[in-house]
């Protein structure tokens, strides 16, 4: 995204460093906005309220997968979806 203005995100800076770091763009876009929108260290305490996704059913996996808007996740076995969501 270099020399690109996206007016979409809220903290640019943010998401280029979470992009570096391996992020994917759906997910950088999601954890800057919402940085800009709480403040940064509002969103870095957010973590850790819904437990291990190795602990969670195949169902909650995939309507966790729809409410954020993944495709393809029907056929995907546990271990997939668990996968698909982390890196998204």
């Amino acid at each position: 995204m270099p020399g690109k203005k996206n007016p979409s995100l809220k903290d640019p800076e943010l998401y280029e460093e979470l992009r570096e770091d391996g992020a994917s763009k759906q997910k950088a876009a999601r954890i800057s906005n919402a940085a800009a929108k709480k403040g940064r260290s509002a969103v870095g305490r957010k973590g850790g309220k819904s437990g291990d996704y190795e602990d969670w059913t195949v169902p909650q996996l995939k309507a966790k997968a729809k409410e954020i808007g993944l495709t393809g996740y029907s056929a995907k076995k546990k271990s997939e979806l668990i996968s698909a969501l982390r890196n998204s």
